[in-house]
C-alpha cells in the first residue's frame, strides 16, 4: 500500500489508520504471528500503528499490550496470560524516561559507575528471564538522547552528563545484542534524531498521555520495528533491479558517449553518482543481488558500467538486460533467472513513467518513488528493504554463488541430457542432524523458502534450537557443493514421531539448488534415520500457498500414498518405510 511506504505522511497514517487497516484486511494472504508488546510508557497507538505497517509486509499480528509501565512486572513475574498468549516475539518500549537514576553533578566516577551497572543489570537481567521463559526473539528499544543538556556540550564527555550516561548505557545493550542471538536493537536513538529531536520529544505528549514520544512520531517509530519484525520472518527483499542511464550516472550513455556521462570526482553532479555506486557496492557485499534493467545497446550499457570512475563493474551484476525490451517484461525474466518471486525485487528507475509501468503490470515489485538523485540513498535506506537481522556466511557469497549457478546453467546447454549434465556436476552432499553453528541459516531458510517448501511453517531460531535438542524430532539439514563452488546449507527437513509414525513438519529447499535431485538424497536419509528409530511409516503434508505449487505432488514422485485432500487443497500422504528403495544417483552423500 503506497501510504505505508517510505516517504509516508504521518499525520495521514494517524488519521485514516481505520480505513487503511480495513483496505488492508482485504488481502488474505497473511502470516500470523503473536507480538507482546511491554511498554514504559503509553503504548495503544504505536500498537495500532504497528498493525498497519505489519500488515502492509503480509504479517498479521496478535497483540498482548502490558498495562501502562507495567514492563518489568509483566517480565520478571509469574505472567499467566502472557504465558497463554505465547508470544512470537516480545518487543520492549522502554525510553530515556525509563532509566531510574541518572547521575547529578555531585556523584563521584565510581557512584556514576555503579548506577549504569545498576541499570544495566536492571534490563540485562530481564531480557535473561524473558528469554528462559517464553524462548522467542525479544526487540528492546535503546535510548534516545535527552531533551535538555544541562553542561551544554560537556554533557556527552562529562562521566556526570546525561547524554554520556545515556551513550554508555546504549553500548551496554549493544554488547548484549552482539552476545546473544534472538536479541534485538530498536534503534530509537538514531530514528528520533533522523525525525527531529525536539518534535519527538514534545513534552506535551508525555503530560498530557505519557506518551514518551510525541504522537506524530509514532508512525516512524512502528515503521523502524516493523521492518525488524518482518526482515525476522524473511519478509525482506531480495535483489535490486537498476536502471542506468540517470540512476548509476547522470546523462545517456548511448547519446552523451561514455567519456561525457557524470560519474566519479570531477563535478558535484558525478560524487553524486559514485556515492550511490558505492552504497549499492555496499549492499553487494551484504548479500543484495545486483541485477540490470535498461533500455540500452547492451555495449553501451558495458562501456557505461567499466567506465574508469564507476564504482560498480559488470562483473557486481548477476543478470544485465540491456535492451529495448518493455522493462515490466525484463524484470520478470530476471525473476525467472534468478528462481525468485517478482515480490523479492526492488526496482530502481529515475523515470517516473517507467516506474508508474512497472507498478501497473508487475504485482508485487517494490518500486520505491525516488526524485533527485541526492535522495536517492536516503529513500532506498529508510524504506527498510534489506533489514539485517543475522548476516550469516551463505549471505557474504550469495553474489558469488548465483555466478555460479549461471556457470551451471551454461554446462547445461552443452550437455546431451540432464543425467550427463547431474553427473557432470560431481555433487557432494553433507547431510546431518542440526548444528550449533547452522541454527541462523536454518532459521533465516524456514522464513525465507517459499516456492519449495511443503508446509511453509516459520520457525525463530529459538525454536530450532528447542527442536534441535528435543529428541522426539528428527532434523536434518543438507549443505551441497560441486565443481563450481559451494552452495551452502540450502534444504531443511524435520518431523515429529509419534509412535512408530513419523510426522513431516517442515521440508523446504532453496531455490538455488531446485532441479539438481538433492531432495532425493535428503529423503533417503530421512529415511535411513527413520528406521534407525524403529519408525515404519512417514507422513507427509502439503498446504498450498500462492507460491509452492511446484511441489503440489512431491510426495507422489517419492512413493507416497495419498492419503486425504481437502476442499483447500491440503494433502495428507503416507509412505510404508520397510521396502524403500534409495532414488539418489548423482550426490555423493557424506552422514
Amino acid at each position: 500500500m503506497k501510504e505505508l511506504e517510505y516517504p509516508f505522511d504521518n499525520e495521514y497514517i494517524l488519521k485514516k489508520k481505520k480505513s487503511l487497516k480495513k483496505q488492508l484486511l482485504e488481502n488474505d494472504n497473511f502470516i500470523e504471528k503473536n507480538i507482546a508488546i511491554l511498554g514504559g510508557s503509553t503504548t495503544s497507538d504505536i500498537k495500532l500503528i504497528l498493525e498497519l505497517f505489519l500488515l502492509n509486509q503480509g504479517i498479521k499480528p496478535k497483540f498482548y499490550e502490558s498495562e501502562y509501565n507495567q514492563y518489568y512486572q509483566d517480565a520478571m513475574f509469574p505472567n499467566s496470560e502472557l504465558e497463554e498468549f505465547k508470544p512470537d516475539i516480545i518487543y520492549i518500549h522502554t525510553t530515556n524516561r525509563n532509566i531510574t537514576l541518572y547521575p547529578t553533578i555531585t556523584n563521584f566516577k565510581e557512584e556514576v559507575e555503579n548506577l549504569l551497572l545498576n541499570e544495566y543489570n536492571k534490563f540485562s537481567n530481564m531480557w535473561d528471564k524473558l528469554k528462559s521463559t517464553y524462548n522467542c526473539p525479544i526487540i528492546q528499544n535503546n535510548f534516545e538522547l535527552p531533551f535538555y543538556r544541562l553542561m551544554g556540550n560537556k554533557d556527552a564527555s562529562d562521566y556526570r552528563g546525561k547524554v554520556n550516561f545515556i551513550t554508555k548505557l546504549n553500548l551496554k545493550f549493544y554488547e548484549y545484542a552482539e552476545s546473544n542471538q534472538n536479541f534485538y536493537i530498536n534503534d530509537i536513538n538514531y530514528v528520533s534524531s533522523s525525525y527531529g529531536l525536539e518534535k519527538w520529544a514534545d513534552e506535551f505528549y508525555w503530560h498530557m498521555y505519557k506518551y514518551a514520544l510525541a504522537v506524530p512520531a509514532i508512525p516512524s517509530l512502528a515503521f523502524n520495528i516493523s521492518n525488524i519484525i518482518k526482515a525476522i520472518f524473511g519478509k525482506n527483499k531480495k535483489a535490486f533491479v537498476l536502471d542506468l542511464d540517470n540512476t548509476l550516472w547522470g546523462g545517456v550513455v548511448g547519446d552523451d558517449g561514455v567519456e561525457n556521462i557524470k560519474i566519479g570526482p570531477e563535478v558535484p553532479a558525478g560524487q553524486v553518482f559514485s556515492e550511490f555506486q558505492t552504497y549499492l557496492k555496499e549492499h553487494k557485499d551484504l548479500g543484495v543481488i545486483l541485477n540490470v534493467n535498461s533500455k540500452n545497446e547492451r555495449e553501451n550499457a558495458i562501456a557505461g558500467l567499466n567506465h574508469p570512475d564507476s564504482t560498480l563493474k559488470p562483473d557486481d551484476f548477476i543478470t544485465i538486460k540491456a535492451n529495448w525490451e518493455p522493462k515490466s517484461k525484463n524484470i520478470v525474466d530476471i525473476a525467472n533467472e534468478l528462481n525468485i518471486g517478482v515480490d523479492s525485487l526492488v526496482f530502481v528507475d529515475d523515470n517516473p513513467a517507467e516506474r508508474e509501468i512497472v507498478k501497473q503490470q508487475v504485482s508485487g515489485v517494490a518500486v520505491p518513488e525516488i526524485d533527485i538523485p541526492e535522495h536517492y540513498i536516503n529513500i532506498l535506506d529508510k524504506s527498510g528493504f534489506f533489514e539485517v537481522t543475522t548476516i550469516s556466511k551463505d549471505d557474504l557469497k550469495k553474489s558469488e554463488m548465483y555466478k555460479e549457478n549461471a556457470k551451471r546453467n551454461e554446462m547445461l546447454s552443452s550437455c546431451a541430457n540432464y543425467d550427463d549434465y547431474l553427473k557432470s556436476l560431481k555433487m557432494k552432499a553433507t547431510i546431518k542432524p542440526f548444528e550449533p553453528i547452522y541454527m541462523a541459516r536454518i532459521a533465516q531458510l524456514t522464513n525465507k523458502s517459499n516456492q519449495f517448501n511443503l508446509t511453509t511453517h516459520r520457525y525463530t531460531q529459538a525454536e530450532i534450537e528447542e527442536i534441535a535438542n528435543d529428541e522426539k524430532y528428527i532434523k536434518l539439514y543438507g549443505k551441497l557443493e560441486d565443481t563450481f563452488g559451494d552452495n551452502g546449507v540450502v534444504t531443511v527437513v524435520l518431523g515429529h514421531i509419534d509412535e512408530k509414525i513419523l510426522h513431516i513438519d517442515l521440508w523446504l529447499m532453496s531455490c538455488r539448488v531446485l532441479k539438481r535431485d538433492m531432495e532425493f538424497a535428503m529423503m533417503d536419509a530421512l529415511v535411513k534415520k527413520a528406521k534407525e528409530a524403529g519408525i515404519e511409516k512417514i507422513k507427509g503434508y502439503y498446504y498450498p500457498t500462492p507460491k509452492n505449487g511446484m511441489v503440489k505432488e512431491f510426495y507422489s514422485l517419492h512413493g507416497f500414498e495419498k492419503e486425504s485432500e481437502d476442499n483447500e487443497g491440503n494433502t495428507i500422504w503416507n509412505l510404508n518405510i520397510n521396502n524403500y528403495e534409495n532414488k539418489n544417483k548423482f550426490i555423493e552423500v557424506e552422514e
